[in-house]
């Protein structure tokens, strides 16, 4: 009974480290990914591409005032670069010159406006 009481209380300390994984969808149904300390969002509709920002610990809409960023997309050999600007409260919207079709990936690199950037990888 002792050792079941120690894995119990170590999955429960370890279930906040589990709060999303790679490729979990996010609050607006977009693939979430963990990067430059916030969490990002990828949404795409037709050739548009947004990206919203969240907190990293609880999820709540981070402001975008300051951020930049780009998008590599990457279909087959076809790649194209897409420049974000802040749009809304929380997100960085660019447009494509075709639609993001399925089976796409699409590498972001983000700035924040405290001067943290990184990459993150998703596959449509």
């Amino acid at each position: 009974m002792k050792y079941a009481s120690v894995i119990l209380l170590s999955l429960i300390w370890a279930a906040p480290s589990f709060a999303h994984g790679p490729g979990e969808k996010g609050p607006n149904g977009g693939l979430m990914e963990d990067v430059a300390g916030i969490d990002a969002e990828l949404v795409t509709s037709g050739n548009k591409v947004t990206i919203n920002v969240f907190d990293s610990k609880d999820t709540k809409p981070v402001p975008t005032k300051g951020y930049s960023g780009a998008v590599l997309i990457t279909n087959g050999t076809a790649k194209e670069t897409v420049s974000l600007a802040a749009s809304g409260e929380n997100s960085l919207e660019g447009e494509a010159k075709t639609a993001i079709a399925p089976g796409a990936t699409v590498t972001l690199t983000i700035k924040t406006a405290e001067g943290k950037s990184g990459q993150a990888k998703y596959k449509k």
